[in-house]
């Protein structure tokens, strides 16, 4: 791709995340700069929480073309919004009480100048997933770091696991399985492969999470539109 094309491509991406950025009812677009350089997109401005730091950078991997996103949006809370640690804490535990999906007496949380830390040991990334998700949008949270390890209950032959999990991605009416590799040693995955949307590539790694077993995934698969 010469220059001049790379350079017209960035710039329809570009266009393509603000669209979305202005499309997403819980953003002010004018608040977040957008910069695209060979597919990867980077992020820059501040918000008033941590949950529309998040959705912006959601909101960008949903476009066409997007490679990869590089978040460095700021998260400036307003005085309103301020909470002690203690408080955010508190807050913290009582969402995930309150979420059917997480074995909340199996996850620890630390909160440090409003930035929250998961730990802990869950049977499957579902409930590591939901438990960020609780917290995620907790008023005073600055970041959200999440440390739960994935414990299942079984551990399957890498043999079996493999057959299960190329079963799932042939299903998956989201993704083409025959751009894609799959390894597995031991509990671990290793998918490889291209796709042609980081959309596709997410779908692709919860596809994965899904099987009985699985402790750790390792995406390498490749956005090449």
């Amino acid at each position: 791709m010469t220059t001049a094309s790379t350079t017209r491509t960035g710039e329809q991406i570009q266009r393509d995340v603000q669209d979305e950025l202005r499309w997403d009812a819980r953003l002010q677009p004018n608040e977040i700069g957008v910069i695209v350089k060979y597919g990867v997109v980077m992020l820059t401005g501040w918000v008033d929480s941590y949950v529309k730091k998040w959705a912006a950078e959601q909101a960008a991997v949903r476009v066409a073309r997007v490679r990869a996103v590089a978040n460095d949006i700021e998260v400036k809370l307003p005085a309103s919004a301020e909470r002690t640690d203690t408080d955010i804490a508190a807050a913290a535990v009582m969402a995930l009480q309150w979420d059917a999906l997480i074995p909340d007496e199996q996850v620890k949380v630390r909160v440090s100048e409003g930035w929250v830390t998961l730990g802990g040991e869950v049977e499957w990334q579902y409930q590591k997933r939901a438990a960020e998700r609780a917290v995620r949008g907790l008023t005073g949270v600055r970041a959200v770091t999440n440390l739960i390890s994935i414990r299942p209950p079984t551990r399957p032959l890498p043999e079996e696991l493999k057959r299960k999990i190329s079963a799932a991605l042939v299903r998956n009416v989201e993704i083409d399985p025959r751009r894609m590799t799959v390894d597995v040693v031991d509990d671990r995955v290793i998918l490889g492969g291209t796709v042609r949307s980081w959309t596709e590539r997410r779908e692709a790694d919860q596809a994965v999470w899904s099987a009985p077993g699985v402790t750790d995934v390792v995406n390498n698969i490749v956005v090449a539109p």
